[in-house]
């Protein structure tokens, strides 16, 4: 009994020494975090009821006025139907083309490995230097996408000039660049599906389409999850490839929300007003988050 109870204070000597030193080496991560995320995330959502302005010392408290005048400025929603319309556009295209590339180089065949490589390599160039050169193939008068449509006798367009089109372009260019990343995620997803469950499935008959909707689709669920919440949080911060590709334009057609928060923060130094709007888009793509997260949290 006596030897059964200094074994039990041995262990919980020894269970508490593992939390102390798990703590030990959680502290400095946290401590960066509590400096350069949470402090600065608190001192933003101060600063967004003020009128605060980069290049001038006075500020006042305004309370709820910045976010009320943001619902009414046009110029703001206008650039959240861009984001919004950017999102809608890629999540499944983006999703769809994904999986599909990650069906054609799951199996081991020859070439496949050069083929993984050239489809990923979009994922590890520089958004600058992505942009330059579709920037260049968008050209009306030297680009290689009017080029290939006058050797088909169509007439030539303006891609990134004209507002009809320019966010399309935008579209285009961020779906050949991220769609790599995915297809590895979605290849990681279809490895570790258990072949014994299409192996079972041919035994009874099923053609490949069923397989694919009954087995492949519904154990990828966690995978399309990951997949559709990372390409819906990048879709709607956007912004990059529109500051080298358009800088906004044309007349303002490809200004997204993530665009006119640096425009009036850096441009027109109304850091009050844009920490509002930064924290109105926070709040949209958390609820979007949530609802996806809830839509694909089923069992398999």
């Amino acid at each position: 009994m006596e030897s059964a109870i200094k074994g039990k204070k041995g262990s919980d000597r020894f269970y508490r020494h593992e939390q102390r030193t798990a703590l030990w080496f959680i502290l400095p991560a946290f401590l960066l975090l509590l400096v350069f995320v949470f402090y600065p995330m608190i001192q933003a959502f101060i600063i967004s009821f003020q009128n605060y302005s980069l290049i001038s010392s006075n500020k006042s408290f305004v309370g709820l006025d910045n976010y009320v005048q943001l619902f009414r400025d046009k110029e703001f929603l206008s650039s959240l139907a861009h984001s919004f319309y950017f999102a809608v556009i890629v999540i499944p295209v983006q999703t769809c083309i994904s999986l599909g590339l990650a069906l054609l180089i799951q199996k081991r065949r020859p070439g496949t490995g050069l083929f993984r490589t050239f489809y990923f390599i979009p994922v590890v160039i520089s958004t600058s230097v992505a942009a330059i050169v579709f920037k260049l193939i968008y050209n009306k008068d030297f680009g290689a996408l009017n080029n290939f449509l006058k050797l088909l006798h169509l007439p030539t367009t303006s891609f990134l000039s004209n507002p009809d089109t320019a966010m399309n372009g935008v579209i285009i260019l961020g779906i050949w660049k991220a769609v790599g990343f995915f297809m590895i995620i979605y290849l990681a997803g279809l490895n570790n599906i258990s072949q014994d469950l299409y192996e079972a499935a041919r035994v009874d008959g099923a053609s490949k389409i069923q397989q694919f909707f009954r087995i492949t689709l519904p154990l990828l669920n966690r995978t399309t999850a990951f997949v559709v919440i990372i390409t819906t949080i990048d879709a709607i911060k956007l912004s990059g490839l529109i500051f080298v590709l358009t800088n906004g334009g044309p007349n303002g057609s490809t200004e997204t929300v993530v665009f006119y928060i640096y425009k009036l923060a850096f441009q027109q130094s109304q850091m009050g007003y844009a920490t509002s709007a930064a924290f109105v888009l926070f709040a949209i793509v958390l609820i979007i988050s949530l609802v996806q997260m809830k839509f694909f949290n089923r069992e398999d």
